[in-house]
């Protein structure tokens, strides 16, 4: 989630309008097994002021017919902000290597703006809502030609825009809480005859993932694997006991004889620790080859988020940035991290506090039961535990705040960054997409964060 200051370009170049401003938000896709595959863009797109766009409107009505260097529109002011917006580092790095689906206008499908936007790493949604006339399936299949890839955007039932669509897209996204159930298995199997891949998306419930694989869709979008009934379709790559033992341990002040005695009852504990010991920027010019050496080396705060992360890896060999639960976790917890750092009197305790409350704001995910039972479990300060359980305090505004975000409302997002001075929406969009880079980069050893495998 960013937001970037864009200066607009006309055809023949700058102008001197004010830049815009464009936020982004990132909400996770995944494969059947469950693992990531790529991201929705949540566009937050920046609003013409009012003087500008009247004059811009009365220009055009002055001069319909004026050569192609006018200036801009408003409407292609925004399309261009939002272009160029989604090609800053920030929203790539927040990528982690996957494909991009994002929204696009009928301006931006026509401006030549667009062209800037790499084919292998967008994926452009075309709603049933644009109006599809001939000028618009010319810009389609002239676009297609140059390797861009085609999404069919929240469908609920076929009309009249879906059929004209259809032959251009490779993917079909169907919203799954909106669509008729009844429609779903004729709709799935036609679509899928015709060759197109299924994704469905609002898929917040485990029993909607359930029904959707089994109807065949591909691809899934929603927070089902955030849920505590999904628990049962993960493995945790360490018993559930070992890991909280050693995080009961951590909250006090152990020695390292107590955390070396405990670490030495998991083995798979030791493998990971001292992996991290080892990776770049740990170990001070020589190898950890001994347990001790890799506590002294990797210090308990570091063994800790490490820890803490590791709760929510999964127990196949998979790679940190295709987990979509441990990124979740690991994106919350730095949001929390960097956005209660903004605020007013914020030191090293509030931000430890920030952390701890991101990751364990879903933990019976991992667990299932009463998510009250386990924080008490974790023995998790009041604060930490009313802002997860009751949203409560200045923590839980901000946990309302990055949920708010990886939803795209933008809407309460701003309303609940009001109440959190000064921090704005654009700042928190921005850290959002800080914390998704922060956690989909697998060398993590200066934070405390490595690829996890078994």
């Amino acid at each position: 989630m960013t937001t970037i200051a864009i200066e607009t370009l006309s055809q023949t170049g700058a102008t001197d309008e004010a830049p815009l401003l464009a936020s982004f938000a990132r909400q996770p896709i995944l494969t059947r097994e469950g693992m990531l595959c790529g991201y929705e863009i949540k566009v937050r797109a920046p609003a013409v002021p009012v003087d500008e766009a009247d004059q811009a409107e009365a220009s055009h009505e002055a001069h319909p017919d004026a050569l192609p260097g006018r200036p801009p529109t408003p409407a292609q002011r925004v399309a261009r902000a939002v272009v160029r917006g989604l090609l800053q580092s920030d929203v790539r790095s927040a990528l982690t290597g996957h494909p991009a689906y994002v929204d696009v206008s009928r301006e931006m499908l026509l401006d030549d703006s667009i062209l800037q936007l790499p084919p292998e790493r967008f994926m452009l949604e075309l709603s049933q809502a644009l109006e599809v006339d001939d000028a618009l399936i010319a810009r389609v299949v002239q676009l297609h030609t140059r390797r861009y890839r085609f999404v069919l955007d929240e469908v609920t039932q076929p009309n009249e825009s879906f059929a004209k669509l259809l032959p251009y897209v490779d993917v079909v996204k169907i919203d799954v809480a909106r669509a008729p159930r009844a429609l779903l298995p004729k709709l799935a199997s036609v679509l899928k005859s015709a060759g197109k891949l299924l994704l469905g998306c609002g898929i917040d419930a485990q029993a909607d993932f359930e029904a959707m694989h089994g109807l065949g869709f591909d691809r899934f979008q929603g927070y089902f694997f955030a849920r505590g009934q999904s628990s049962a379709t993960r493995r945790v790559s360490a018993p559930r006991h070992a890991l909280l033992n050693l995080l009961q341990l951590l909250a006090g002040d152990p020695t390292v004889a107590q955390l070396e005695a405990e670490l030495k009852l998991n083995p798979v504990l030791v493998m990971h620790l001292m992996k991290l010991a080892n990776s770049s920027g740990l170990a001070v010019g020589h190898k950890v080859t001994t347990l001790r050496d890799a506590i002294n080396a990797t210090g308990t705060d570091r063994i800790a988020r490490w820890t803490q992360l590791l709760l929510y890896a999964d127990g196949r060999k998979v790679a940190l940035e295709d987990d979509p639960l441990l990124q979740l976790a690991a994106t919350r917890a730095r949001f929390m991290e960097l956005a209660i750092e903004r605020l007013p009197e914020a030191g090293r305790d509030e931000a430890d506090a920030a952390f701890l409350t991101g990751v364990f704001s879903f933990v019976d995910a991992v667990f299932g039961g009463s998510l009250e039972s386990t924080l008490n479990v974790l023995t998790l300060s009041r604060p930490i535990q009313a802002a997860i359980l009751r949203r409560e305090g200045v923590l839980g505004g901000v946990l309302s705040t990055v949920e708010a975000l990886e939803r795209g409302e933008w809407e309460r997002a701003a309303a609940l960054c009001e109440h959190l001075p000064p921090l704005t929406v654009e700042e928190a969009a921005q850290m959002g997409l800080a914390a998704g880079a922060w956690a989909g980069v697998a060398d993590r050893s200066a934070q405390g964060l490595e690829r996890i495998e078994d």
